[in-house]
C-alpha cells in the first residue's frame, strides 16, 4: 500500500495525523481556558468527558493517531538522513529561512521533548482522572472527577510549571514548521500559498500555544480568576485584579 511503502504516502499520513492532533489541541486549549474563569464549569466538562464508552473510544483513537504520527516521524527521519546526508535540509532552508529553518533541523529533538512532555501530562491528568475512574479501587487525591483540583495542584508546583512551559515552547516550534509543511504535502500550497500558509500557521499556532501558556502561568502565580471568584461578576473581576496584584507583588519580593 502506497501510504505505507512510499515516501510520499508516509508524508501524507504524517500530515493528516498531525492536522488531526492540532484540531485536538485546539479543543483542549478551549477547554483549559474555561478553567481560568470557572472551576465548576471545567469540572462539568471533565464529567462529560469522563470514563464513559465514548470518551474511552475517543481516547483510544487519539492515542492511535499520536502513535502513528510518532512512528512515521522516526521512519521518515531515518529515511531522510540516509537519503540526503548533511544536505537533507537544503530545501527547507530555501523555502523558509530563519526560525522555521531551525525548527525543521531539530524536528526529531523537538519531537522527543514533546513525547517526554506527553508522558508527564498523561501521568498528571489522564492517569489521575480517566484511569482512576476506570479503576476506582485505587485512592486518588484530588478525586478523579475534580479536574480543576488537578490543574491547581499541578501548575501550583513550580517544577511542573517550568516543565510545562518548556513543553509548550517545544510544541510551538514543532507546529510552526509542521502546519505549513502538512499543507504543502497535501497539495494545497503552491508558490503563492506557501508563504500564506506559513503566516497563517504561525499566527494560529502562536495563539493556540499562548492559550495553554496563559493557563499554566495564571495558576502558577495564583492569579486565575477562577481561584479568586466567589461573588458576582463585578466582584469576580475585582478579585481577579487583586489576585494579579498580589502575585506581582510576591514576584517582586
Amino acid at each position: 500500500m502506497w501510504l505505507i511503502n512510499s515516501s510520499i504516502g508516509r508524508k501524507v499520513v504524517m500530515s493528516v495525523t498531525g492536522l488531526c492532533l492540532i484540531l485536538f489541541l485546539t479543543f483542549h486549549c478551549c477547554m483549559n481556558v474555561v478553567a481560568l474563569f470557572s472551576g465548576e464549569a471545567y469540572n462539568m466538562i471533565c464529567e462529560l468527558l469522563g470514563a464513559n464508552w465514548y470518551a474511552v473510544v475517543a481516547t483510544m483513537g487519539l492515542a492511535l493517531l499520536a502513535l502513528i504520527h510518532i512512528v512515521y516521524a522516526f521512519i521518515l527521519t531515518a529515511q531522510n538522513r540516509k537519503a540526503r546526508g548533511d544536505n537533507r535540509y537544503a530545501i527547507a532552508t530555501e523555502v523558509n529561512p530563519g526560525k522555521v529553518e531551525w525548527a525543521s533541523k531539530n524536528m526529531l529533538v523537538l519531537g522527543i521533548i514533546i513525547l517526554l512532555g506527553l508522558f508527564l501530562h498523561l501521568f498528571n491528568f489522564w492517569y489521575n482522572m480517566m484511569f482512576a475512574e476506570l479503576f476506582p479501587a485505587i485512592h486518588y487525591d484530588p478525586a478523579p472527577a475534580d479536574g480543576f483540583g488537578k490543574i491547581v495542584n499541578t501548575f501550583g508546583n513550580p517544577v511542573y510549571a517550568v516543565l510545562y512551559v518548556i513543553w509548550i515552547c517545544a510544541i510551538w516550534f514543532h507546529l510552526s514548521h509542521g502546519f505549513w509543511s502538512a499543507m504543502q504535502t497535501l497539495g494545497v500550497s503552491g508558490k503563492i500559498w506557501l508563504k500564506r500558509w506559513q503566516v497563517i500557521g504561525l499566527i494560529y499556532v502562536t495563539l493556540l500555544m499562548l492559550g495553554f501558556l496563559v493557563v499554566v502561568l495564571a495558576f502558577a502565580f495564583g492569579c486565575a480568576p477562577s481561584l479568586c471568584c466567589d461573588g458576582t461578576a463585578a466582584d469576580c473581576c475585582q478579585q481577579a485584579v487583586d489576585c494579579c496584584k498580589d502575585a506581582a507583588a510576591a514576584c517582586g519580593k
